[in-house]
């Protein structure tokens, strides 16, 4: 009776623990929104260093529910994305990079899941996770600037601070994993 017990009040403080990094990772994401460079109509954001490291840290399943936690909490209103919140940012022009937030996470947790050790495996997999927020960002996009300039205003300005974060979450990576976190 009293291992049941145990078992219990163990399973109830990981799921705990796992729902307060979820919350802490979609307000987090939020909170990066808010460091910013404006560009144009989409906007250099620290989002996706956040993004990143939620998929990485908490995994693919967990750190996907982290980011439709936050399009949640700004779809209801919280106005934390890059120009807002609320419904009618659906109608953003930068909506559909929030979208490539929930899958980015996911593939970067496979990182973890996977117990992925090899360097180049893990730059590559977050060079992966980081640009398929690219594919519903620049289709989402595409309804609101001229085809010929969707890449100019998209992607290319990413590029090189992508690469940097991607590389700062590297980093955290090799920093973290070496301590056992």
């Amino acid at each position: 009776m009293e291992n049941n017990i145990a078992i219990a009040n163990s399973k109830s403080s990981i799921i705990a623990k796992d729902i307060a990094l979820i919350v802490l990772f979609s307000i987090l994401t939020g909170l990066a929104a808010n460091i910013k460079i404006e560009i144009g109509a989409v906007p250099i954001t620290m989002q996706t260093l956040v993004v990143l490291l939620s998929g990485v840290l908490l995994g693919s399943k967990k750190g996907a529910i982290s980011q439709i936690t936050y399009l949640c909490y700004g779809l209801a209103g919280l106005g934390w994305f890059a120009h807002g919140g609320g419904l009618a940012y659906i109608a953003s022009p930068t909506f559909g990079y929030v979208i490539g937030f929930i899958l980015a996470a996911y593939l970067a947790g496979l990182i973890k899941e996977k117990n992925i050790n090899n360097p180049i495996a893990i730059f590559s997999i977050l060079v992966i996770a980081n640009w398929s927020m690219y594919l519903p960002g620049l289709l989402w996009l595409s309804r609101f600037v001229e085809s010929s300039k969707l890449l100019a205003i998209g992607f290319y300005p990413f590029i090189i601070g992508d690469l940097i974060k991607i590389s700062l979450v590297k980093i955290i990576i090799d920093k973290t994993w070496k301590r056992k976190i």
